[in-house]
């Protein structure tokens, strides 16, 4: 309400103020604006959040004494991983919790959202029959989400396969029925919702911490149990964590007619002039933490001996030699805080071709030119336009250990062929086999990352490169050219 009466405040005043009284206007106006609207929350918003909260540690305490606390698990476990875990936690339980723990010392509340459990069972279930990039990436996921708290990091894992919800909600009904059952609380919120904090917020003594892990491990077995009964049953091939990611993120951009952007700045992201690299975001947490987790992975295995970290935006100080990776709607923000720092934009902290460009640039693998200094649509075209396409008889897919976009491509490009009526098959390969398709007539589709290492493979053959090969423009040009 706040941003939207301000908006029209701005497209009603802003064309009338004189030049140079737009400051004290806007500041002048913020205040008070806020001013009023802070007293409209007092006194009208306030009593009837005040009412509902009260309505429901009403409800909370009457679920308690009936011994039905469990039940709130099938509104709790779904509810978090439509990312409602922080309103859930501190807008609800934090202050109930913190009341019962006047009166009793400790509170189970505490426990229902930020039980890692449930989260544990599925990742857990992933890595034993999981398939893909899914079941490579879940023994890391498990690390950062049971012992650093983020449990951000599983809900992909769900939200991938939605009969997965079945498994969270059977382990947040047994964790929070083993609690009950065994009396378990902790004294205060534990935040994030690692075992180490939570662990560190339970009564002294060996008996409250050892219920406190029982009702923890009972809902990861649960939901482990859950988990794995529903990946055997699946017969599908749609495991692949990175070509869901790559497909939603692709589809989002598409819906919001959003094209890949390529690298900002790649002139100065070398290896002698980085000598660190920070994830920024809002909070410092979270899916920063994630992303910057990746990339260091990446950095490591590449063998550059560069430190990637995150941090809040607000935490932020000016640095040269420091390359900042921030989310789309975050850049400018923190491009104004850090303007001698290298800023790279990406559309998603987890799922994005930009960490191989940019390790590729720092290890001197891939130039400035072919990985961002023009646009996508340029570098493809470029190569478009050397294309005997009257003589393509095969299309491949080059891809490297990522082969989920590769697999997303083929698919994209297979539905337009067949569109158009066009016989040409379309396959994929890895990088070391394109031997076998080292010829003129074939035309290899890869990445501005990866087009290096698949050349060397394939010196013959014709190129197309691209920044995503899951969504790009260059395709239909491909069978528009086709068709001439």
């Amino acid at each position: 309400l706040s941003a939207w009466i301000l908006k029209k405040f701005d497209e009603k005043v802003q064309p009338k103020i004189k030049t140079g009284f737009e400051m004290l206007v806007n500041n002048f106006s913020l205040g008070l604006i806020g001013f009023g609207l802070m007293v409209i929350s007092f006194f009208v918003i306030g009593p009837v959040v005040a009412q509902l909260t009260e309505w429901v540690g009403v409800g909370v305490e009457a679920i308690v004494k009936v011994h039905l606390l469990p039940l709130a698990n099938l509104i709790i476990e779904p509810a978090k991983i439509l990312f409602l875990n922080n309103a859930l936690n501190h807008g609800i339980f934090t202050p109930l919790g913190t009341e019962q723990v006047q009166q009793a010392g400790k509170s189970v509340l505490f426990l229902l959202e930020a039980n890692p459990g449930p989260g544990l069972g599925v990742l857990l279930a992933y890595a034993f029959f999981g398939k893909g990039s899914a079941k490579s990436s879940s023994w890391g996921a498990m690390i950062i989400h049971f012992f650093g708290g983020i449990h951000e990091i599983y809900f992909p894992y769900v939200m991938m396969k939605p009969a997965m919800f079945l498994a969270v909600i059977a382990g947040g009904l047994t964790g929070t029925f083993t609690f009950q059952t065994l009396n378990a609380g902790l004294t205060a919120p534990a935040s994030p919702g690692s075992i180490i904090a939570i662990i560190g917020m339970a009564p002294k003594g060996w008996g409250p911490h050892l219920v406190v892990l029982a009702g923890v491990f009972a809902a990861a077995a649960v939901s482990f149990l859950v988990g794995s009964i529903i990946l055997k049953a699946d017969k599908s091939d749609d495991d692949d964590l990175a070509a869901a990611q790559s497909a939603t993120q692709a589809a989002k951009a598409e819906s919001k007619g959003q094209a890949s952007q390529p690298l900002a700045n790649s002139k100065d992201i070398t290896a002698d002039n980085i000598q660190q690299i920070i994830f920024a975001c809002d909070a410092g947490m979270g899916s920063s933490a994630m992303g910057a987790s990746i990339l260091r992975d990446k950095v490591k295995k590449s063998g550059l001996d560069i430190p990637v970290s995150n941090l809040a935006i607000s935490n932020l100080t000016d640095k040269d030699h420091t390359l900042i990776v921030t989310q789309e709607e975050l850049t400018a923000r923190a491009a104004e805080k850090t303007p001698s720092s290298v800023h790279v934009s990406v559309d998603n902290f987890l799922a994005t071709p930009k960490y191989d460009e940019i390790v590729g640039l720092l290890s001197g693998q891939t130039t400035a030119n072919s990985a961002g200094a023009a646009s996508q649509t340029e570098v493809a075209t470029t190569v478009t336009s050397d294309l005997d396409l009257n003589y393509i008889d095969e299309v491949v897919f080059a891809h490297g250990k990522a082969e989920g976009s590769a697999t997303m491509g083929q698919v994209t490009l297979e539905g337009i062929f067949k569109n158009k009526n066009i016989g040409i098959p379309v396959s994929k390969a890895a990088n070391e086999k394109l031997g076998s398709f080292n010829a003129k007539n074939i035309l290899v589709v890869t990445t501005i990352a990866n087009q290096s290492e698949a050349q060397t493979y394939a010196p013959d053959a014709q190129f197309l490169v691209v920044e995503s090969l899951v969504t790009t423009a260059e395709y239909d040009k491909v069978v528009a050219r086709m068709h001439k």
